[in-house]
């Protein structure tokens, strides 16, 4: 039944029963495997769902419990509903699955390796919007990176995968990705707090004009620092980087009202850019790179942030 390659890899079309529900679902299509488990496409029935099996019952649990937190909230979804929670008795061992919405989309990552820079300011927007009623909820998301993302089909809104990481406020963060980790990279501790998942926005930013993570030189701080300033794309952006880096924002709201606000500013400067004198043709070189990205995506942009205002803000 096991293909081998881990404890969790099963084949297609495998039925699993729960022990104390007692519900029944097929196993379709392995999706993906992380830190915590596996994720298989499922059918309960004639509905297409994702099923999760965990490596570590405890994680599986507290994951299930944070999704039921969430769908008390009021507003936008934060992440998928749950359906059920149970174990699976196999010939081998336990194993823990939840059963949850399936979420039809395209992953943050993959994304962002084909759509213009402008596009991250869009996604991140969004994700700031979610991020702050997950923080008022007493959570943080922790593991928080582009795969861990998703956007909706149709459409382009985002939806948060794996709560695996999600962390109670004051509490210790206990998943992470390195790259994504202020304390990898020695700008704080792994406290949960909002400022902790601000820092990985960040650097969702840096990934987007960069294309790559970087590795960790001997002096991480200065680094990062320096690739923030030596990237064109993230000149109009640097204060906001740097202040989400460094811990200077408490909320996501803050982070998020200071990102609208450049944007305005800069497309009020575009469209006042052909009025200019002659006489100011000249203009660096890292100005230049900048601005013909915010020409391919200004009315998208636009049309954007009018909605956030009218309706959101």
């Amino acid at each position: 039944m096991m293909t081998g390659q881990d404890n969790l890899r099963f084949a297609p079309g495998t039925v699993i029963e729960g022990k104390w529900h007692r519900q029944r679902y097929q196993l379709i299509k392995w999706l993906g495997s992380g830190a915590q488990g596996t994720v298989y496409l499922g059918k309960s029935g004639t509905q297409t769902v994702a099923i999760k099996l965990a490596k570590d019952r405890a994680s599986l649990i507290s994951e299930a419990n944070v999704l039921k937190q969430f769908e008390k909230l009021q507003g936008d979804p934060l992440g998928p509903s749950l359906y059920d929670s149970d174990d699976w008795l196999t010939d081998r061992k336990t194993i823990g699955f939840c059963v949850m919405e399936y979420l039809d989309g395209v992953s943050l990552e993959e994304a962002l390796k084909k759509k213009p820079f402008d596009w991250a300011l869009v996604y991140v927007l969004q994700l700031l919007k979610q991020l702050q009623q997950l923080h008022d909820s007493g959570y943080i998301f922790g593991d928080l990176k582009p795969e861990n993302l998703i956007l909706m089909h149709p459409g382009h809104s985002i939806r948060c995968l794996d709560f695996g990481g999600a962390t109670r406020i004051g509490r210790s963060v206990r998943e992470y990705t390195e790259f994504y980790d202020r304390g990898y990279w020695g700008f704080g501790s792994r406290r949960a707090e909002p400022s902790y998942d601000l820092f990985a926005c960040a650097m969702i930013f840096l990934y987007a004009a960069t294309g790559k993570r970087i590795d960790r030189s001997n002096n991480p701080e200065m680094q990062l620092l320096q690739q923030v300033k030596m990237q064109p794309k993230l000149i109009p952006f640097r204060k906001v980087i740097m202040n989400a880096l460094t811990g200077r924002y408490t909320t996501a709201d803050q982070m998020r009202h200071d990102l609208l606000h450049v944007i305005m500013a800069h497309q009020r400067d575009e469209k006042q850019a052909p009025l200019r004198s002659t006489r100011r043709k000249r203009v660096v070189s890292n100005r230049e790179n900048w601005r013909s990205a915010w020409l391919a995506a200004s009315v998208l942009l636009t049309a954007y942030i009018l909605f956030v205002i009218i309706y959101v803000m």
